[in-house]
């Protein structure tokens, strides 16, 4: 397995180690600063690389939701034959060339990385610390005295009796977990058309992610060393910030933001007719003569 990964290995420290190479005058070479924004600024070059796999997961959700009348005529014509349906369902995924697990893209294509992280950093942490990648002796000593306000980034929670790595860690899960779950409502409130909650697979899948991935983050942040809960907090920051962005100003047609948007465009583009005191002009009262005008007589 290590021989499989060891290419991200070096990849993940290669970053990690140049980073902290340039704050090292800034901050000293064993700072838990330069080594905590080492890892943020991992997260940013990975999130920058994955943004073209981010707009593929929004044209697919997209794409989904123009098939809902489609899915569920088909649920509704083979509503009593389960095999029928998925192969009708895979039918129509593959004609119109979306994925209804879009959605779920790049939590799947940071899961090597967040490995290679955990491992690198994993090694940091034992005594005495085992090095990864590109890693020194001397990179690995430093790593390890490292703090992330008073918590060293290679300590885990349950592999510390130290009460600030405690702290630190149920901070940062409780953190990692709340931006899961406020990313997955922000989607899901904001960001999906109206729908039928009745046999809405799409919609059923949202409502899983929206409570299942917290409470995975919950129970498996225990083991993860701080600096990788750094990371996926980070992360996590950043997928809400791009989303919410998105939403606001790309929302997908027929979605609450939408609606939002397409009220605020025609406020400001509509032309509103200005409030007078003045009457409306009345029509002419019957029986009234009109007065003849002079004319200018010539000379």
């Amino acid at each position: 397995m290590d021989s499989i990964l060891k290419p991200l290995y070096i990849a993940v420290s290669w970053v990690i180690v140049n980073i902290h190479d340039l704050l090292t005058p800034l901050f000293g070479s064993e700072s838990g600063v330069s080594w905590s924004l080492a890892i943020i600024g991992l997260v940013i070059i990975i999130r920058i690389i994955l943004i073209p796999l981010f707009v593929k997961q929004i044209k697919s959700q997209r794409a989904l939701t123009a098939l809902q009348p489609h899915m569920k005529e088909i649920q509704k014509k083979y509503k009593d034959d389960r095999q029928k349906q998925s192969e009708e369902m895979m039918k129509l995924y593959k004609e119109h060339k979306t994925n209804p697990l879009a959605s779920c893209f790049p939590i799947l294509a940071q899961a090597p990385i967040f490995f290679a992280l955990f491992t690198v950093l994993n090694g940091i942490g034992k005594n005495p610390p085992v090095k990864h990648g590109v890693l020194s002796q001397e990179d690995v000593v430093s790593a390890a005295q490292a703090e992330f306000f008073g918590a060293p980034i290679s300590q885990t929670f349950l592999g510390s009796d130290i009460t600030t790595v405690k702290i630190v860690t149920v901070f940062l899960i409780a953190f990692m977990s709340l931006t899961t779950f406020t990313t997955q409502r922000q989607l899901m409130m904001k960001g999906m058309p109206k729908m039928d909650s009745s046999n809405n697979m799409m919609l059923q899948q949202q409502k899983i992610m929206l409570y299942a991935f917290p409470v995975i983050f919950a129970i498996t942040g225990v083991n993860f060393p701080v600096g990788v809960l750094i990371y996926w907090s980070t992360t996590n920051l950043w997928t809400w910030g791009q989303q919410f962005y998105v939403i606001k100003r790309n929302p997908t047609p027929g979605s609450p933001a939408y609606e939002e948007l397409q009220k605020k465009r025609n406020h400001k583009g509509g032309v509103v007719e200005p409030e007078t005191d003045v009457a409306p002009p009345t029509e002419e009262v019957k029986g009234q003569r009109n007065q003849p005008k002079k004319k200018k007589k010539k000379k």
